[in-house]
């Protein structure tokens, strides 16, 4: 119901009179409040619903202006105001709900105000009204519509705008054919439009029509439309889509015609009749055929007793047992039978009864199917197969060493046959007249293998014979015999014999398999070791990528890492160049890890190929050393890496595995080791390996995490991983152990591996390495034999291996562990006249470090005695200072004999030993004009500062095209020889080398072309050959190889 809660706001000079109307109560519907003032106040204009402004004897226009600014769009403002005031306000009075004109008396403002209540409740309810109508018409799923006499529409439904793909706003004052989109109006509906109007009354059609959604079927009714005289003024219609309600009619009707098709036509005989017989209500033609009947007339005459005769008497029981036993609605039975046609004729059929109801009344639906074909073609399938299982009685027993016979149902056999060649254990099983269950088992206890002996009872039990056979007319059973202590393989072969149906007879055979069994082991053994190949092949194909990322981080790290330092120090030659040293290290280790990742060849055989090349020990460690002293270094790791035990530094190896093994245990010890944790790596030569080779262990052990006992039995296997580990918050693929054992185990090696958590982890590799065969040079030196040397580390193991080296140069090594007690030793040394020879000091010690023990120790002596500082950090940073304090020399760790012999004899005056080999550009000896083509021009910075470093001339061509038409152009002998990269836009290298070689100047078709590329497979570097270049380097370029390759060519 309609309600109104209205803020009014009365202003103006006529209390009395608005006083009236404050004092009036609300009409039905409404509620009031009041707001006044005398003079305008927009604030109380802005929040009133109705102004009521009393303007005589005011500036009307003003004031009426001021108040429709103020008030709110939905509020309504009503003036009173004097004749003379209402011509003057006429600019307003669109604004003004309404213009009373005053002198008003109290009855006349009554009635006045109580009239606009009245229009204002009609307007409301109204408004509601239109409202509710319009949702209820939009929201109908029918069209609806209203036209006037000429047939334009006035107004529509949202539907209907749905259906004709179109808006109100398009669709209202259009006709028919505009917005059904067709040429002329339909005169159909023109038509009946025009009987509704002219009959008055509701007209009904069905409208076929064309919409965005296809061909709709439309149901409409059209009405009249009634004006206020009761004159007509138009249609209005409403339509029912009923499209789908039609296609569903029709459908059913297709189906019923269908069905009745396949109820007619089908080959399964159907017939409905009641239970007594008396009434056939419905049968097919394949019934009546099989029954012996052309129509259902023919029979009708018959009658159906006469049907029920035709089944042959043997049937007839067994038919009407089957019939009667259908107690309730739904049950159905099925049953065979035989009917006799009038002819004599008989058919075999296969007949299903239901009994159904209908309308109160029982009756039984039959289906009838013809199976005589069927039946006789079964007689004919047992009679050969009865032939063929005699066939196969007789062939076993002629193939089988012993033939019995077995009846399932009645458990009796009894031996066919027994092999006349004799067989000693089946001739002592059967004789003695056995029945075939007392020699089966007599067999079974005296000659059966112990484990197989269940498996043979059960296998021959009449249980299993059925089980088995009733799946597959053979059944097999392998067995193992003995005799004379000899093993041998047996099998025994059951066979259906005769009809299973009707004589459930078996044939069992036994004979040897031997031979062929252990044949059929070995194919199955190579089978599966064929099975274990590919698969570990294309284990090997996914997992190898993954496998090596494991190993790529460390030296990526470290390049990383000395980069920035180079960065840093940029303006420090020397720093800067021990940096790039690590670098270079770094960088070959990557680039030979990805050079084996690329390898399609080994990823597919699952095989990575040892290269046995002349390395270095140092090298090695030291190599090794600069990759993971970074991550030492952050977690603050005591590493102590001893090689006093070695003898011979120079061997023959995989340097590349040899350092991906160490590296893998170095960082997992790293990895699993918490911070401040001690790491110790022991290499010791051992004797014991054929002459020539030496056997190398490596033993690495830390106090980290550790690993349980049941993980360290898996500690090898891919993807493992010690949950502790995980729990510790410590990434990792567990793949890297698995790669060091596959590594180790390809280099001939061993590893042992012993742990427990809270204690740390040990590792023992060990490796057979051929040596070096140059002879050693003599390890004293006699200028330092018999003297005196002092070590001071605040590590024993160092102390004491570096003591231990010092004793093979042919020195009297001291040692201690305080740098303090080496300047007192070195005090009383000078005192006793018994000086040191060699000072060897580490850097990092916790009471002095090793600058300042230098410094003091010059302060002690006059002696010159050369002091040599251990670090195995960069001490670039310090050398200033250091040399300063009075140190001679510097030495890495870990420290081989081999380095320290050669400090030694540099600080002694004699020419010392090369230890690190750095790669050098060759000096500026070549000459000559090389053509560069490359299309990246990073590369052709490198390549031409690298080449003109060396003394050549370098000209470039961005792709193979220039390049060929740059050669073309030029004199022979121009160029000495052509760089060819493989991959450039326009025209590749391959491509670009057999243009040259097809140029008509032999000269130039002749000059040397060396391909420069990133394709570093073995094909690739054929595919180069073959397109006519004459040799083939791989980017990134290795200096060396780019030089020694070019003086092959070149000279």
């Amino acid at each position: 119901m309609y309600h109104c809660q209205l803020q009014i706001y009365l202003a103006g000079h006529g209390p009395e009179a608005l006083g009236i109307l404050k004092r009036l109560p609300p009409s039905p519907g409404f509620s009031h409040s009041f707001t006044e003032s005398r003079e305008p106040d927009p604030s109380l204009a802005a929040d009133a619903g109705l102004i009521l402004a009393d303007v005589q004897g005011q500036d009307a226009l003003a004031a009426v202006q001021a108040l429709l600014r103020a008030k709110a769009p939905e509020a309504e403002c009503i003036v009173i105001a004097s004749r003379e005031q209402a011509g003057l306000l006429e600019e307003v009075l669109d604004g003004l709900a309404d213009l009373w004109t005053g002198p008003l008396s109290g009855a006349e403002l009554r009635f006045r105000f109580q009239r606009w209540q009245r229009e204002r409740k009609l307007r409301a309810d109204a408004w509601e009204t239109h409202q509710f109508l319009e949702a209820t018409i939009n929201s109908v799923p029918n069209l609806i519509w209203y036209k006037d006499k000429n047939g334009i529409h006035e107004k529509v439904n949202d539907s209907f705008c749905r259906t004709v793909n179109k808006t109100k706003q398009q669709v209202q004052g259009r006709g028919h054919a505009y917005i059904w989109d067709v040429e002329h109006d339909d005169p159909a509906c023109i038509e009946s439009e025009r009987e509704v109007m002219q009959n008055r009354r509701t007209f009904v059609s069905e409208e076929t029509v064309q919409t965005g959604e296809g061909t709709r079927l439309l149901t409409t009714y059209k009405s009249p439309l009634y004006d206020l005289d009761g004159s007509v003024m138009g249609t209005v219609g409403v339509a029912i889509d009923v499209t789908q309600e039609r296609a569903y009619e029709q459908e059913i009707v297709h189906k019923n015609n269908t069905l009745e098709m396949l109820f007619t036509t089908m080959d399964c005989g159907v017939m409905t009749h009641s239970t007594d017989g008396s009434r056939i209500l419905s049968i097919n033609r394949a019934a009546l055929r099989i029954l012996g009947y052309e129509s259902m007339e023919e029979m009708l005459i018959d009658g159906f007793d006469m049907v029920a005769d035709s089944v042959v008497d043997e049937d007839k029981q067994q038919l009407r047992e089957c019939i009667t036993s259908l107690k309730k609605v739904g049950d159905n039975v099925s049953t065979e039978y035989r009917v006799r046609h009038p002819d004599g004729s008989e058919l075999h059929v296969m007949g299903n009864v239901k009994l159904l109801e209908e309308n109160g009344e029982l009756f039984y639906q039959r289906f009838l199917l013809d199976c005589t074909e069927q039946k006789l073609q079964e007689k004919r399938e047992r009679a050969e197969s009865e032939r063929r299982q005699s066939e196969l009685v007789h062939a076993l027993s002629i193939d089988y060493s012993l033939a019995c016979f077995f009846d399932i149902d009645t458990g009796l056999g009894f031996p066919l046959r027994l092999d006349e060649s004799g067989n000693r254990m089946f001739e002592a099983a059967f004789a003695d007249g056995r029945t075939f269950h007392e020699g089966l088992e007599f067999y079974i206890r005296r000659f059966v293998h112990p484990d197989d002996r269940d498996l043979l009872r059960k296998a021959a039990s009449k249980e299993q014979l059925i089980k088995e056979l009733s799946k597959s007319k053979i059944s097999y059973a392998n067995f193992r015999a003995v005799l004379d202590n000899a093993t041998e393989y047996y099998q025994m072969k059951a066979v259906r014999a005769g009809s299973w149906e009707e004589q459930r007879g078996i044939v069992l055979g036994f004979r040897s398999v031997d031979a062929e069994t252990r044949r059929e082991l070995e194919k199955k053994t190579l089978l599966e070791d064929a099975l274990l190949q590919a698969k570990r092949a294309s284990r090997a194909k996914s997992t190898f990528l993954s496998n090596m990322s494991h190993d790529i981080r460390t030296p990526m790290n470290a390049i990383v890492g000395f980069t920035s330092l180079a960065i840093t120090h940029i303006d420090k030659r020397d720093q800067v160049e021990e940096y790039l040293k690590k670098i270079m290290t770094s960088g070959n280790h990557l680039l030979s890890l990805i050079n084996d990742i690329l390898d399609m060849s080994r990823i597919e055989s699952g095989k990575i190929h040892l290269n046995e090349e002349l390395c270095s020990m140092p090298e090695i460690l030291h190599g090794l050393h600069s990759i993971i002293q970074a991550d030492v270094h952050a977690k603050q790791h005591d590493l102590c890496i001893d090689t006093v035990d070695v003898l011979d530094e120079d061997i023959y190896c995989d340097k590349l595995r040899l350092n991906q093994v160490l590296l893998n245990l170095l960082s997992n010890s790293i990895k699993y080791t918490p911070a401040g944790g001690s790491i110790n790596m022991r290499i010791t030569e051992r004797p014991g390996a054929p002459e020539g080779y030496a056997n190398y262990e490596f033993h690495i052990k830390d106090n980290g995490i550790g690993m349980s006992e049941d993980f360290v039995s898996h500690i090898f296997e891919p993807f493992e991983r010690e949950r502790s580990s995980t729990i510790s918050g410590i990434q990792g693929t567990g793949l890297g152990m698995a790669i060091t054992k596959n590594i180790i185990d390809m280099m001939n090696g061993t590893i042992e591996v012993k742990s427990e958590p809270g204690v740390g982890t040990e590792f023992l590799v060990s490796f057979p390495l051929r040596l070096h065969a140059e002879a050693k040079e003599p390890q004293i030196i006699e200028k330092l034999q018999n003297g005196r040397a002092l070590v001071v580390d605040d590590d024993f193991n160092t102390c004491d291996s570096v003591s231990y080296m010092l004793q093979q140069i042919g020195m009297r090594a001291e040692w201690t562990l305080s740098g303090k007690e080496a300047v007192l030793r070195t005090r009383q040394a000078v005192t006793r006249n018994d000086n040191y020879c060699v000072y060897i000091v580490d850097w990092l010690m916790p009471d002095m470090n090793g600058v300042e023990v230098a410094r003091r120790i010059r302060k002690e002596t006059s002696e010159n005695a050369p002091i040599i500082v251990l670090t195995a950090y960069d001490w670039s940073d310090i050398e200033d200072e250091a040399r300063e304090a009075g140190v001679t020399a510097f030495c890495s760790k870990p420290l081989f004999l081999s380095e320290l012999r050669g400090c030694l004899k540099s600080v002694v005056g004699e020419e010392g030993d090369t230890v690190r080999r750095e790669v050098q550009i060759p000096k500026k000896n070549h000459t000559g004009r090389i053509l560069l083509a490359e299309d990246n021009a990073l590369n052709q910075e490198i390549a031409t500062a690298i080449l003109e470093e060396a003394g050549f001339t370098t000209e470039v061509a961005e792709n193979g095209e220039i390049a060929v038409e740059m050669l073309q152009n030029s004199a022979p002998g121009y160029y000495r020889l052509v760089l060819m990269d493989v991959q450039m836009p326009v025209m590749n290298g391959y491509e670009a080398t057999m243009k040259i070689r097809a140029l008509e100047n032999s000269d130039l078709a002749k000059i040397p072309i060396i391909a420069m590329t990133a394709n570093a497979f073995d094909e690739d570097r054929r595919e180069a050959l073959q397109s006519g270049m004459n040799g083939h380097i791989s980017k990134p370029i290795n200096i060396e190889r780019l030089f020694r390759t070019l003086d092959q060519i070149l000279v």
